[in-house]
């Protein structure tokens, strides 16, 4: 029972566990999700702090969203969406590709040569 009061407590207060997810960070060389996941640029992305992948573009390559009490830090910075705020590396917008299914997948790297893993 000890352990259900935390998760409990959390829910009582309105917060959500998302909001406790990790920040982007290296693994093998590449730059990965809290849950270990490929994450990719876009070489279309030439507006400092805009997306350039919207509609169905977002629909594959989903933005690397941030939680309302995200931070930005060193490398890692944040940029506004229309569903609230996107992790960003060296002020490019951070995204994952829906056809990875499981950690260390990165088959969107170089796809159509705009792809992009981020590399560290």
């Amino acid at each position: 029972m000890l352990k259900l009061k935390p998760l409990l407590l959390l829910a009582l207060c309105g917060l959500s566990i998302q909001a406790f997810a990790a920040a982007p960070k290296a693994s093998n060389g590449m730059l990965v999700d809290d849950k270990g996941m490929t994450l990719y640029t876009f070489d279309k992305d030439t507006t400092p702090g805009k997306s350039a992948c919207s509609g169905a573009c977002a629909a594959i390559w989903p933005a690397a969203l941030a939680s309302s009490s995200d931070t930005a830090s060193g490398d890692l910075g944040l940029i506004p969406t229309a569903d609230g705020q996107q992790w960003t590396y060296k002020g490019h917008p951070l995204y994952r590709y829906a056809s990875d299914k499981k950690p260390g997948d990165m088959s969107g790297d170089n796809f159509k040569n705009i792809w992009h893993t981020v590399k560290q």
